[in-house]
Order: structure tokens, then C-alpha cells, then sequence
């Protein structure tokens, strides 16, 4: 075997032979790996650096028995290691702070001393390795480069990055700037004009508005050409579309300066005159928008988001709502629609759905092909000193790190190289298809908000802020002495932004009047609106189709190797298709799917588990135990159009279900679904359930038709496996805001999901899943009930033969139905009906009113449920039955578990005990125990 050449070899260090160019960028990449991990470079290597770090400094002057040039390839290894401390650690000592309150303390590691360089002479050159400039040169040039780089007004981390191609990248754009971007003349007037905007609009409103919270963006100006810059540059790069997400500061400047929000429209809200008299609305730095802009690469549409006040919480959602998009225009390599996220210093370090968000970017099913995070930096979370008390980490933005994530930190005083660095990130991620992250190190020169007075617990902070000339006056007095413009031409600026803000002219540049969507990339919503919940809707499927598609979908490929226990499930499903055994849980809702598909509705499932299913039911992802390949049977019923996605999700809860709300809101056409692995982990998303899935519809006008399968059943599995608190989705429940059911057969499952699409009609659907009912012997239907009919809101007791002899009428939902059912087969209660409510919300009054009417000689009525009395439906649904027995004279009666601080019990005897309490209460003597439940 030949040897390696001797300038390329992995075993030993350069030292004693020449240091050839090419020996020189290996050794550079070895240096790399050695500082980021001493043990993976070989040790002889290891042995050489860590010899160099604590080695005697080479004297100026050589002795005469030495090699001639082995001194200087010390130095020379010595200068690369400085170089690579310049990137790992420049920002360290970079000029970030615009308060210029304590000046950066550059770490041991930038100076030369410590490098063993501070004898070198100027008149010494080196090869500056990687480093981007030309030829050899003095250490003093390499240092100021370095320094202009990376100690100026950007301080930029992106060593950890595990992409050599991406580190590479990144320094070859920072460094041949050497800290000078480059603008020409029109470029730099038009950041100017952008700050004037910016600044314009909040004086404006701080002399209209005095003392109404507006949460200004003063101090963080350059907020404006950054996001100018990102946007018209990723319009010149193809992008068609930005959905952006943003917390409240800032807000309003973004909506007025970048989006074209009328003036006019921005005084009304401020006036406190709503829009029109639907709904409830929400305050004006919530509020969404959206318009077009023209860029150099032509029209872009631009979506600002709905945001509470839970901040991030809105990342997520943008990201579910760009992923919709991109899959509705084809956008498989994100070179389309692009999210941008604007977070908060204290927020974006503080709240975990941030790093839920970021942990979803890479993976398959909630990749967008990468993000563009603004950090605007405030230095201070509303009265919380940043770096004692709001995080553990140096950084804000540490957290990004998770992801191999650039972090580009850059001075919001330094306007030029704002832009200079968005334009970067831009570029970064429509190359590599990841997330990228400006920090935007500024101020808030009005404290929390304009009614705050922030000098009471920052006096230090603010007494400098005071003093402070703005953004705007520092950029143009940069400007005028450098004769690009003059002062009185910049105060005309002021006065003629003003004019046209007096006059309700929209000031966005390039904005376009005429809106428009590109390649169907916006959803029309149309259809949906003003639309009513009872609609009467066949949502059957021919039997033989159905017979024919579970079949198929129960058939894997010849040589398929299945595990024996999903063989056997999917033996008795073909069963099922031919008839020889009725349906259970698991083939009804496979079939729902399947049918939906064929009727042309995509379907996206995601979830801890889901492609299994928590409960070993579902199976919409087949394994083969030989090789390990999976199939997915739904999407091969159209091998061209695979309509169908499920998603292993990561174990998020709150990330994931708001990234899929933010998928429903932009895709009406597909049934979007959520799966809690148990319904009681929803309790991690109740922010999600909160703030947009319960009101998002009244409060913005947002629709959607986002699906949740919560799992919930009394099956002494103990308190966290038992509710998915149907209590506190009903505590939401007004207004038609939702739809909240409890399917008790699996033909009630079929009809139910097809309902949420064939229905024009998109409302979130909670539906309260089954687990041991998904086996239960008689939760089963023949295809039949699948064929025909619709969902059922109420269902009645098919057992009662003569309605005129029942005396006693007992109603319940979910899975206590079947023990109910088992006790009055069991006795002599032919005076006993079973109603199941299968729709809590909207209430199906009609429909209970009919069933009850049935029942003319029935003189007692017991509401039954397996829930504690102070959870569960009981405290919703007693007020709206009592109204319907009035007439009759009657009240409703309650039999339920004791009241409990916990949903239920945790020892499988007591479960047992309570159950079989339940029973005899149900069918026994009505007792104090069962008081009426008087109506509100």
C-alpha cells in the first residue's frame, strides 16, 4: 500500500518539515477539530497543539544550530490558533451595546500574549490560512481584521456549527467585508429613510396618544430596514411569501411601516371603535394583517399573524402555517414561503415552546426549511435584570444553539450593519435550509410600555437612555458628514412623513393596492364563513367501495413480513371487509380516512405514537420485521397523489398542537388532526386551547378546522391516564367557537371525522377518544352503519321496546354507557332507557328534546357519568337539560364519583368500588345522595 504523502498525513504533526500551503489548511482543520474536541484529532496532533499552548515564546532572534524555519512555523501554527480564537470567540468583545455602558471585555484568548505573538514585528508575514485576504501578510493586518470583523458592531457565533460547507460559507461573507459593507449612496439613504419611518411614527403616536400602551419600537428602530432589507432581498431571491410572527413591541411600526396598515384604521383602534360588531375582538397590538409588496424579484404577500399576550406562543403557529402553505403551491424546498419569527431577549430565552419550536425545524414532519429568528434584544425583560435574573446563559439566544443555529449578534445603533447581516441570514437560509438567528442588541427607551416608568427599577439604564440620541439622529449626522444629505433635508423628511400620517396615507414603501395571491398560496375561506353547525349532511360511503378499501388497506405487499400481533389485527380487518365480523374502532377510522382520500380532502395525523397508535390500534404505518421498511397502506390508494401524512411527533405537546393550528388556519381542505398519547397530556397545550383554538375565531376572525383525539376513559389507569378534562373544554364552549364529542360506537368515529370535512363548516373538533372501548366487545358496528346515515348527536335506546313503560330515563356520555348497557341487560329495568349524548357542544337541544319526548311516562331523570361531580359534563350540560324538564315538571339528578381535587382514583380497587357505586346509584332508589341539580 502506498504511503500517504508526507504533507497530508493523519498520524503527525507538521513540525520539522516545511509547511507547505497544503499542509497548512490541513493543519487549520485539525486546529479546528482540536479546539472544539482535544480527543478527535489523533494524539500526536493533540500532543502538538497542547505543546504549543503552554510552550516558551520563540526568541526574536534564532540560534545558529536551529532549523531556519522551524521558529517561524511555530509562529505560524500560533497565528492560525489566534485566527480560530477571533471566530470561536470575537463576539465575546464585540461592540454590542448601544448604551455603551460597560465597555466588552475581549477574553484572554483574542490577545496576542496569550498566543505567544506579542514579539512579532511587523515586518514579519504570515499565510493567513483560510482567513479572507490576499496573500501574505503582517499579524497586524490579520488582527485588524479580525477585529473589524469580529469586534466591531457584529459579533457573530457560528464555530459550533457541525457543517464545515456552513462554516466556510458564513466566514467567507464576514470576512471579505473586513466590517465594510459595501452599501453605494442610494442604499445608505434608504436605511436613513427607513429609521426616519420608524422613529416618525412612534413621535407621532406618542404626541396623538399620550399615555396609551402602544409598546413602541424606539430604541430598536433599525427593526425597520432590517426587516425591509429581509424582505426585499428574499423577493429578489424567488420567495413569494412571508408569514411573519412577532410578540407586542414593535408592532404597530411593523404594521404601519412595512405592511401598509392605513393610519386611518390604526386611529380607530385607538379610539376604541371596533371594527364591526362580530365577535369580541382584541387589543391593537394583536391584532393581525396582511398585504403585497413589490420587490426586485416582483410581488411578495406578506402575513403578519394573530398573537396573544403569551408571546412565543406564537412561533409555533407561523411555522404550522407556512408548512400548509408550502405544501398547497409544491413548495417542497421552502424557496417560496418563508416564516419569520420576531421574538423578545427575556421571552425567547424564558419560554420552553422555544425550543419545542426549534427541536421541530429539522425534523420531517414540521420542517419549513428554515426560519429566520429576530431577536429584538432589549437588554432588560420588563423590569427583570437580563443577565442575573431572566436566564442562566450568556446569550439571549443561546438556546438556538440546540440546532446549529448562526447566532449573529449586531448593535441596533449600527443601521449598516443591521442590513449587512440580514442580508447574510437571508442568504444563509435559503442556502442551507435551516434557521438563523439575529440578535438585535437595542434599548426600550419608553420602558414596558408608554404608562411604565422604568427608571424606578433600572435608574442606571434609563438615566443613560435619556441621554441618548436616537438611532436616526446618529445614522443621519454620519450621513450629513459624509455629504450624502443635509439636516434640514432630513428634518423635511420628518415633517412630510408626518403629512401623509395626518392625511391617512399609508407610508409602506412599494406597497401594492391591488391585492393578490400567488399560485394559490393563500387560502380562500369563502366558502366557510357564516356557516351553521346543524347542517344535514350524508356523510356515508358506498358499503362495496368501503369493503373494497379495507381490504386493500389490510393487504400488504407479497413478501411483506408483518409482526404476528399487527398481522392478526389486519387478518381480521379483511374479515371485517367481507362481512364474516362486525367493524371495530380501529377499521372505522382507517375507513374514514381512506374514504376522505378517495373524496379528494388530504389528511395530516400527528402525535406521540400516532402512526401506531398509543393503544396498538391505528397501524396507519406498516413495519416489515426482515428489513425494517415501512409502508403506509393510506397512500397508496393514490400512488400519485398521496394524500395522506402521519407524523411520529417529538414529545411536545404544546409546540406540536400549536403548530398544528396554525396548519388548519391556512388549510381548510385537509383534516388536520392532533393525537394526545393520553387525553390529560393536553394539560401542556392549554395555552393553545386558551388563546387561539377556544377564541381565535371571535377575537380575529380566524377559522379553523384543526381536530383533536383526546383519549379518555375511566379504566382505574389512575390520575393521569384516565381524563382529558373535558370539563375545562366546556368551560370554553360559547358562541359556536367549537364542537365538543364523545363517539361511543366506531360508525359514530366514521361519520364524525367525515362530518368535519364534508361539512362546510371549520370549527376545532374535541373529541373524547376511546381506550379500552377501541376491544370492547360491543363497541363494534357492521359496515352497514358506515354506509348510510350521519353522525348521530344524541343516540337513543334501541333496547326499549315500549317507550310508554319507561318510568326512569338515564343520560350519559362515553364509556360508562357500556356498563350501564351490561347492568340493564343484566336485570329486570325494561323501565330504564339509556340515552348517550355524543355532542356536548353545540348543545343538540332539538334532538335531546325529540328523544325525551319519547318517554311520556317517565317521571325521573338521572344524568350518569364516570367523572368526579365537580368534573366531567355534569356542570355544563345539567343547566341546558333542566330548561327541557321544567315543562315536565322534573328535575335533573346526578350520579357521579365524589367531588375529588384529582381526576381519579389511583388504585385499581377503589377504581372498582366507585364503579360498581355508580351502577347501583344509577338503577337503584333516587337518594340525597342524587340531588337534584337545580338550573343556574
Amino acid at each position: 500500500m502506498n504511503e500517504m504523502p508526507s504533507r497530508h498525513r493523519l498520524d503527525s504533526p507538521v513540525s520539522g518539515q516545511e509547511l507547505h500551503p497544503d499542509n497548512l489548511a490541513f493543519a487549520e482543520d485539525l486546529l479546528e477539530r482540536y479546539q472544539d474536541d482535544p480527543d478527535s484529532v489523533p494524539p500526536a496532533w493533540a500532543d502538538y497543539f497542547r505543546s504549543l499552548e503552554g510552550a516558551p515564546r520563540p526568541e526574536r532572534r534564532r540560534r545558529s544550530t536551529d532549523r531556519p524555519d522551524l521558529a517561524h512555523e511555530q509562529l505560524q501554527i500560533r497565528v492560525l490558533q489566534f485566527i480560530n480564537a477571533y471566530r470561536y470567540l470575537g463576539h465575546f468583545g464585540a461592540r454590542l451595546d448601544p448604551l455603551e455602558r460597560e465597555p466588552p471585555e475581549p477574553p484572554r484568548e483574542l490577545s496576542r500574549e496569550h498566543h505567544g505573538l506579542d514579539q512579532v514585528g511587523p515586518d514579519v508575514t504570515f499565510d493567513p490560512g483560510s482567513l479572507f485576504i490576499d496573500g501574505r501578510v503582517s499579524l497586524d493586518t490579520i488582527e485588524r481584521v479580525l477585529k473589524e470583523t469580529y469586534c466591531a458592531g457584529i459579533g457573530a457565533e457560528y464555530m459550533h456549527l457541525m457543517a464545515t460547507d456552513e462554516k466556510r460559507w458564513l466566514q467567507e461573507r464576514l470576512e471579505s467585508a473586513h466590517g465594510h459593507f459595501g452599501f453605494d449612496d442610494d442604499t445608505r439613504l434608504a436605511i436613513l429613510e427607513r429609521l426616519t419611518a420608524a422613529e416618525g411614527l412612534e413621535r407621532y403616536l406618542h404626541r396623538r396618544y399620550v399615555g396609551q400602551k402602544r409598546f413602541s419600537l424606539e430604541g430598536a428602530e433599525s427593526l425597520i430596514p432590517l426587516l425591509n432589507a429581509l424582505i426585499q432581498r428574499g423577493g429578489a431571491r424567488g420567495l413569494q411569501e412571508f408569514v411573519v410572527g412577532m410578540a407586542h413591541r414593535g408592532r404597530l411600526n411593523v404594521l404601519v411601516n412595512l405592511f401598509g396598515k392605513s393610519p386611518e384604521e390604526l386611529a380607530n383602534e385607538f379610539e376604541g371603535r371596533p371594527r364591526d360588531d362580530r365577535g369580541t375582538g382584541d387589543v391593537k397590538y394583536h391584532m393581525g394583517f396582511s398585504s403585497d409588496l413589490d420587490t426586485p424579484g416582483g410581488r411578495v404577500h406578506l402575513a403578519l399573524a394573530f398573537n396573544p399576550s403569551h408571546l412565543e406562543i406564537v412561533t409555533p403557529v407561523v411555522e404550522g402555517s407556512v408548512r400548509a402553505r408550502q405544501v398547497r403551491v409544491g413548495d417542497r424546498k421552502g424557496n417560496r414561503v418563508m416564516p419569520v419569527v420576531i421574538h423578545g431577549d427575556a421571552a425567547f430565552a424564558g419560554q420552553g415552546v422555544v425550543m419545542e419550536t426549534l427541536n421541530m425545524s429539522q425534523t420531517r414532519g414540521f420542517s419549513t426549511k428554515g426560519t429566520v429568528h429576530v431577536v429584538v434584544n432589549n437588554q432588560i425583560g420588563f423590569t427583570t435584570s437580563t443577565l442575573k435574573d431572566a436566564r442562566s446563559t450568556h446569550y439571549a439566544t443561546d438556546v438556538a444553539k440546540m440546532v446549529n443555529a448562526p447566532i449573529l449578534h449586531v448593535n441596533g445603533d449600527d443601521p449598516e450593519a443591521v442590513v449587512f447581516i440580514t442580508q447574510i441570514a437571508l442568504d444563509y437560509r435559503m442556502r442551507f435550509g435551516k434557521d438563523v438567528v439575529i440578535d438585535l442588541v437595542c434599548y426600550r427607551r419608553q420602558g414596558h410600555n408608554e404608562a411604565d416608568e422604568p427608571a424606578a427599577t433600572q435608574p442606571h439604564m434609563y438615566r443613560r437612555i435619556r441621554d441618548l440620541p436616537t438611532t436616526r439622529e446618529r445614522y443621519a449626522r454620519r450621513l450629513i458628514r459624509e455629504g450624502l444629505t443635509t439636516e434640514d433635508a432630513q428634518e423635511q423628511a420628518l415633517e412630510d412623513y408626518r403629512g401623509r400620517l395626518d392625511a391617512g396615507q399609508p407610508v409602506a414603501l412599494s406597497l401594492l393596492r391591488e391585492r393578490n395571491s400567488h399560485a394559490g398560496s393563500s387560502t380562500n375561506w369563502g366558502p366557510y364563513l357564516n356557516q351553521t353547525w346543524d347542517q344535514d349532511v350524508d356523510t356515508g360511503a358506498p358499503a362495496d367501495r368501503l369493503a373494497r378499501t379495507l381490504e386493500q388497506l389490510s393487504t400488504p405487499p407479497e413478501g411483506f413480513r408483518l409482526n404476528d400481533r399487527v398481522q392478526k389485527i389486519l387478518d381480521a380487518r379483511v374479515a371485517m371487509a367481507r362481512g364474516e365480523q362486525p367493524l371495530d374502532w380501529g377499521a372505522a377510522e382507517t375507513l374514514a380516512y381512506g374514504a376522505l382520500i378517495q373524496d379528494g380532502y388530504r389528511i395530516r395525523l400527528s402525535g406521540q405514537d400516532s402512526s401506531r397508535g398509543t393503544f396498538f390500534h391505528r397501524h396507519a404505518v406498516l413495519h416489515d420485521q426482515e428489513t425494517g421498511k415501512a409502508i403506509v397502506p393510506l397512500r397508496r390508494l393514490d400512488p400519485d397523489h398521496p394524500r395522506f401524512l402521519v407524523i411520529d411527533s417529538l414529545l411536545s405537546e404544546e409546540g406540536v398542537l400549536a403548530f398544528e393550528y396554525g396548519y388548519a388556519t391556512a388549510a381548510p381542505e385537509a383534516l388536520v388532526v392532533w393525537e394526545a398519547q393520553f387525553g390529560d397530556f393536553v394539560n401542556g397545550a392549554q395555552v393553545v386551547i386558551d388563546q387561539f383554538i377556544s377564541s381565535g375565531e371571535q377575537k380575529w376572525g380566524r377559522l379553523s378546522g384543526l381536530t383533536l383525539l383526546l383519549p379518555h376513559g375511566y379504566e382505574g389507569q389512575g390520575p393521569e391516564h384516565s381524563s382529558a378534562r373535558p370539563e375545562r373544554f366546556l368551560q370554553l364552549a360559547a358562541q359556536e367557537n367549537m364542537q365538543v364529542c364523545v363517539p361511543t360506537t366506531p360508525a359514530q368515529m366514521f361519520h364524525l371525522l367525515r362530518r368535519q370535512m364534508l361539512r362546510p363548516y371549520r370549527k376545532p373538533l374535541i373529541v373524547m377518544t376511546p381506550k379500552s372501548l377501541l376491544r370492547h366487545k360491543d363497541a363494534v358496528s357492521d359496515l352497514d352503519a358506515l354506509a348510510t346515515g350521519q353522525y348521530q348527536t344524541v343516540i337513543d335506546d334501541a333496547r326499549i321496546e315500549d317507550p310508554g313503560k319507561v318510568k326512569r330515563v338515564l343520560m350519559t356520555s362515553g364509556r360508562i354507557f357500556y356498563d350501564l348497557a351490561a347492568r340493564q341487560a343484566e336485570g329486570e329495568h325494561a323501565d330504564t332507557a339509556i340515552l348517550r349524548l355524543e355532542q356536548c357542544y353545540p348543545f343538540p337541544e332539538a334532538r335531546l328534546t325529540e328523544l325525551l319526548g319519547r318517554y311520556p311516562e317517565a317521571d325521573e331523570f338521572v344524568w350518569v357519568q364516570d367523572e368526579p361531580e365537580n368534573q366531567g359534563y355534569l356542570e355544563f350540560v345539567a343547566p341546558r337539560i333542566n330548561p327541557l324538564l321544567a315543562v315536565r315538571g322534573q328535575t335533573l339528578h346526578a350520579v357521579a364519583r365524589p367531588p375529588a381535587a384529582a381526576p381519579a382514583v389511583g388504585y385499581p380497587e377503589v377504581h372498582k368500588a366507585q364503579l360498581k357505586d355508580l351502577l347501583e346509584r344509577a338503577f337503584g332508589p333516587i337518594s340525597s345522595r342524587d340531588t337534584p341539580h337545580p338550573t343556574p
